[in-house]
């Protein structure tokens, strides 16, 4: 199975049950020591954090989340990361030390996996208990053959890339589809990376009007994006028309907030689609409401759908083409839609986390931690 070394380093579990409570633990084994046949190791470099990843602990049971990197201890668990590592020690044909992988890891200094279909591209971790979870987290992508991957722009595509591959997916999932029907999509939590990601890709859509409801608070920042034609604080929900058919794109998972939804647009209401929250950590429950009933979006299945309809070829080139607009687009100063934040250390990873659970951080900033 795909095991955490005990060496040299430390890792960071946090108690599944409060996702802003943590600990470290120091590790005793020097790193590479053992290492069995079929078996690599690898040295976390780099790690994004963002509230995607308290959603991944909030959903760690429901969306099994906490099984692909089992600690041993029932009551905590690895919150997943996206980032990059370095290869230390291998027994793998075709991964070699030194090489660097993208993919989904725990927050620990050094990581074991088991290679299997190893291609120029990467591999897929083979560990028994991975094989029956969703296969897109257990992809690892060597940057030297990765046609997206820029040295330059590793922290963006950490913040990014697992957000992006959400809005893009959604976006294409809502036009495959019609948009039901509507003529407005309202957004919810519009300050959020993944809701104004998904706006990016729609803003040109025609016969559409995005409006972003947010905070007070966050309300500058979102109408200082561009990306949806008209904003509104939550408290002016009630003012926005109802006179035209109109998607909800649920961001924020209040269940107060979606029950004004369908009370205020009433027929208007065409489709109900939770994205995921960060803020909300319990899963969508079904509740008596008028008009649609919410759906949960899951960008894997739209992937699996593009896969078969296009072939996963088409599929990545036309990610990559809109993700790198997107980049370029973010990492413009002079546009204003982030500030990246670097810090140091598992000691500044367990601060982040609880400081994100919390809703401490700034729309405008992305946290990137380095252990290299």
């Amino acid at each position: 199975m795909t095991q955490l070394t005990q060496g040299a380093g430390q890792r960071l579990l946090t108690r599944k049950n409060a996702l802003g409570d943590s600990r470290l633990e120091d590790t005793t084994t020097w790193p590479g020591a053992g290492l069995a046949d079929g078996e690599i190791e690898l040295r976390l470099g780099r790690f994004a954090l963002t509230t995607n990843n308290i959603t991944y602990a909030a959903f760690g049971d429901a969306m099994q989340y906490w099984d692909f990197f089992p600690t041993g201890q029932p009551e905590w668990g690895h919150m997943p990361v996206w980032g990059f590592a370095d290869v230390v020690a291998s027994a793998v044909e075709g991964v070699v030390p030194g090489e660097r992988f993208y993919g989904y890891f725990p927050i620990a200094s050094h990581v074991r996996m088991q290679p299997e279909r190893v291609t120029g591209r990467g591999f897929y971790d083979g560990a028994e208990h991975r094989k029956p979870l969703v296969s897109a987290y257990n992809q690892y992508t060597r940057v030297s053959r990765d046609a997206a991957y820029d040295a330059a722009l590793e922290n963006y595509q950490m913040l990014y890339r697992p957000l992006f591959i959400t809005s893009f997916m959604l976006a294409d999932f809502l036009q495959d589809s019609g948009c039901f029907g509507a003529r407005r999509l309202v957004f919810s939590s519009g300050s959020s990376k993944t809701a104004y990601g998904t706006a990016f890709c729609l803003h040109d859509a025609e016969g559409l009007t995005l409006t972003a409801l947010t905070s007070a608070g966050n309300r500058a920042f979102v109408d200082s994006l561009g990306a949806y034609h008209e904003s509104a604080a939550y408290d002016e929900l009630e003012g926005l028309p109802a006179d035209v058919p109109t998607l909800y794109v649920d961001f924020s998972g209040n269940p107060a907030l979606r029950r004004r939804i369908h009370q205020h647009f009433g027929a208007a209401l065409v489709y109900d689609c939770y994205a995921g929250s960060a803020q909300n950590t319990d899963f969508l429950k079904a509740e008596d409401l008028s008009g649609p009933e919410p759906k949960f979006y899951f960008a894997p299945v739209q992937i699996r759908k593009r896969n078969a309809d296009w072939g996963p070829a088409i599929v990545n080139e036309r990610f990559n083409a809109a993700q790198r607009r997107f980049i370029d687009h973010v990492r413009e100063p002079s546009h204003g839609w982030l500030t990246v934040v670097e810090e140091t250390g598992m000691l500044a990873a367990q601060q982040r986390i609880a400081a994100l659970h919390a809703g401490r951080s700034h729309p405008r900033e992305g946290y990137v931690i380095r252990l290299d």
